[in-house]
């Protein structure tokens, strides 16, 4: 720990700025404060731990998969949580700096109108096997029926968010203000680093979260796609002239 916070002041130097002992001390303090909590919560997970933490990523990959692979492994990296043995490639440098450049591009063009529904398009064919691979990592291969069973869990959770994803951004994009893009973009960061750390910590409060949101996003998925629907026909008919219009007198 007190490496990473030595590095976190050495590059505040670089950058023009130099904390005193005092805040120094108090960031030592709050990052092992951090990590004690973290890891006294992810010791020797019981059943219901592995199945939220799989669940998590499989939910969470749907919205920011870089953010979960590169937030995860970085847990696992610093010694804050022990990650299952299947997770523990998430954890080597070169997946991280990857994983951490990916997450830098994605910030940014998923704020953005437009690019954010071609960036979805194009991550929709690695979130969902991500997502059922990172959740069947959590068992990992000490047992195959399991990891079966959360590859299932996490492909479907990794399906129901990016299909909830894409439809609001479609909606979200007939607005031509791009302040809703932003907000929905960092509702969405929040709610995949967010799902982690409930999972990791309070594993039976997260799946009841998760049923109510599922359910939620099922729901608003079902009102976008009629309003989306609307939109179309509205387009056609303007487009294409009335039915009226069209017939021959």
């Amino acid at each position: 720990m007190s490496t990473l916070t030595d590095s976190l002041v050495q590059w505040l130097q670089s950058v023009g700025l130099y904390p005193g002992p005092a805040v120094h001390h108090t960031v030592s303090e709050a990052a092992g404060e951090v990590a004690e909590r973290l890891g006294q919560a992810t010791s020797g997970m019981d059943m219901a731990g592995l199945l939220a933490l799989a669940a998590a990523l499989g939910w969470a990959s749907g919205f920011r998969l870089y953010a979960v692979v590169f937030v995860t492994g970085l847990l696992g990296a610093l010694g804050w949580v022990a990650l299952p043995g299947g997770l523990h490639v998430l954890e080597h440098p070169a997946l991280l700096f990857a994983s951490g450049a990916l997450l830098f591009v994605e910030f940014f063009a998923d704020k953005i109108p437009g690019v954010d529904s071609v960036w979805d398009l194009l991550q929709s064919v690695i979130r969902i096997p991500a997502g059922a691979a990172l959740a069947a990592g959590v068992f990992g291969a000490d047992s195959a029926t399991m990891a079966t069973m959360a590859a299932l869990m996490g492909g479907s959770l990794a399906l129901s968010s990016q299909v909830a994803k894409s439809t609001a951004r479609a909606a979200i994009n007939t607005s031509p203000e791009p302040f809703s893009n932003v907000g929905a973009s960092l509702v969405e960061d929040g709610a995949s680093v967010g799902a982690i750390w409930l999972a990791l910590t309070h594993p039976l409060a997260f799946a009841a979260v998760l049923l109510v949101v599922v359910i939620a996003l099922w729901l608003l998925t079902w009102a976008l796609w009629r309003f989306l629907k609307a939109v179309v026909q509205r387009l056609r008919a303007l487009f294409g002239g009335s039915p009226a219009m069209n017939q021959k007198p």
